[in-house]
């Protein structure tokens, strides 16, 4: 059987494009033939650690080399990588851990201490330490590098096809715990593939990846496609907005995945204006709704600002808004990708007329196999081959989807429904608004009404009764907030959503986190 997993990849990277650059981290420098050497010596260390066919191999750290390598050997093992959220607390990377149920993990020395709290108790895991240094460790832990140098680069022939699991990735949880997202070698290709056809990925791109890689945008829609292309990789271990402008201009970069409020920290940096952008052919944006006023700024320097939407469980590409008609259909999220079908449906199934909401729906080679081990909740959003989404939308007259929102975030007031992301992108309109959430409260005469949290430019004095005034004739008076609430920071999930959940529970009704604006 010929292998077509993603364990292949280096390896025919390496006899295509064996002295081209792969990754640039730091200093270093990596070549293909580099990079593949390195993924055959990392997995025969995995092997000789007990990783098989089948078994889950753990990642914890920043974006790093290592972490590619890892990537690339334990799918050509035939086994499934979990990239796990360095961002989380010991208790919630032990539940992925355990969930998963890993047979190895390789973590940076930085996240040595989280992970051994979220290993405590558990003997029978193998953890590799990538850049010890003084990091205090678990007894029998292996430093990465070591064990990577000793091992040898053996060939592996044990062929994965399309349809075996080469990746799990925990969603989010913004709704109880994460659940890991079954996503195929298949999967991971087809959606590569729609990349490149959607847009026109070169193979002398240089892509800069500072958005995290345990989020499936920065993994699938940037990192992927550019090695399958044999571009080069620039990994940056955070995002820092004036590093990144200085990145762009030094290193020509042509490529950038990020989330919304990346793209608007960068226009807001002193060194904005003056950064040399014209090597940017692309600049690919998704995770949330994306406001006008991002898309303009990036316009304006005549960068062509590509958005798409996606989830997890879709691998995550799913609508796609190309470089022809970015300018005029911007607000939208595109027509489906290349190899993907999106339907917007309402609740009896029926295909929406334009102009009326629904949800989306989504069918193809990159929707998931299923949930880890949850046959129940895999069940509730893959019906009759079609992964329900969750999200509502509307279609135009020439079949561009624009999101409106989630189903679970909607706000009925008074009989009458309201999206907060529509609401949002007014308020966000406003020149001292830096980031706005809407959420629903209760209230005893309409059921419902809305309410804004809001972060201010610093040194701002706005009040909530200038920015609502700023929606009046913009939005239906029933549509306006009834309160504002500000805040120094909205809580985002590592894929840059804002975290509703967390925000009810803080500015809600009789909640302690924060009092509406007297003047609202």
């Amino acid at each position: 059987m010929l292998d077509q997993g993603l364990g292949s990849w280096t390896a025919r990277r390496a006899r295509m494009t064996p002295h081209r650059v792969a990754l640039r981290h730091g200093d270093a420098a990596i070549t293909y033939a580099e990079l593949h050497d390195r993924v055959r010596r990392a997995a025969d260390a995995l092997a000789a650690r007990g990783v098989q066919a089948g078994d889950r191999v753990a990642y914890l750290g920043p974006n790093h080399p290592s972490r590619v390598e890892v990537l690339f050997a334990a799918t050509s093992l035939g086994a499934v990588f979990v990239p796990v959220n360095w961002r989380l607390a010991a208790p919630e990377v032990a539940h992925v851990l355990g969930d998963a149920d890993v047979t190895a993990l390789v973590c940076a020395g930085s996240h040595a201490e989280v992970a051994a709290a979220a290993l405590d108790g558990t003997d029978d895991v193998a953890v590799l330490v990538v850049d010890r240094g003084g990091a205090a460790t678990g007894e029998g832990w292996e430093g990465y590098d070591e064990a990577v140098a000793a091992a040898t680069p053996t060939p592996r022939d044990r062929p994965t096809g399309l349809d075996d699991v080469a990746v799990l990735l925990y969603t989010s949880g913004t709704t109880g715990r994460p659940k890991g997202a079954m996503l195929t070698h298949g999967n991971i290709t087809w959606n590569a593939v729609n990349v490149v056809i959607d847009t026109d990925l070169a193979g002398d791109e240089v892509s800069l990846v500072c958005a995290p890689l345990f989020h499936v945008a920065a993994l699938d829609m940037v990192l992927l496609p550019a090695l399958m292309k044999g571009s080069t990789v620039i990994l940056e271990s955070g995002f820092d907005a004036g590093e990144v402008l200085a990145t762009i201009e030094r290193e020509r970069v042509t490529c950038m995945f990020g989330v919304p409020t990346m793209f608007d920290r960068m226009a807001a940096h002193p060194d904005f204006a003056t950064t040399d952008v014209s090597s940017l052919r692309r600049l690919l944006c998704g995770g949330a709704p994306v406001p006008l006023r991002t898309i303009t700024t990036w316009l304006e320097r005549d960068v062509v600002f590509m958005q798409g939407y996606g989830m997890t469980e879709t691998a995550p590409g799913a609508l796609f808004l190309g470089a022809e008609r970015a300018a005029e259909k911007a607000g939208t999220a595109g027509v489906p990708s290349f190899f993907t079908d999106v339907r917007v449906v309402r609740p009896d199934g029926t295909d929406v007329d334009v102009g009326e909401r629904g949800e989306v729906i989504v069918q193809g080679p990159n929707v998931m196999a299923g949930y880890w081990r949850r046959p129940e909740a895999t069940a509730e959003v893959i019906r009759d081959g079609w992964f329900h989404s969750g999200d509502v939308a509307v279609i135009d007259d020439d079949g561009y989807v624009r999101i409106v929102d989630r189903i679970k975030d909607m706000i009925v007031s008074g009989g009458e429904t309201i999206y907060p992301a529509e609401v949002e992108d007014v308020l966000f309109d406003h020149p001292d608004v830096v980031e706005v959430a809407v959420i629903g409260i209760p209230d005893p005469g309409w059921g419902e009404v809305g309410r804004a949290i809001v972060v201010r430019t610093p040194g701002s004095d706005l009040t909530g009764e200038a920015l609502l005034a700023h929606a009046e004739g913009r939005l239906a008076r029933y549509k306006i907030p009834k309160s504002v609430v500000f805040a120094d920071e909205l809580p985002r999930s590592g894929a840059g959503k804002v975290l509703k959940p967390i925000l009810r529970d803080r500015f809600g009704e009789g909640a302690d986190g924060g009092q509406p604006d007297p003047t609202a």
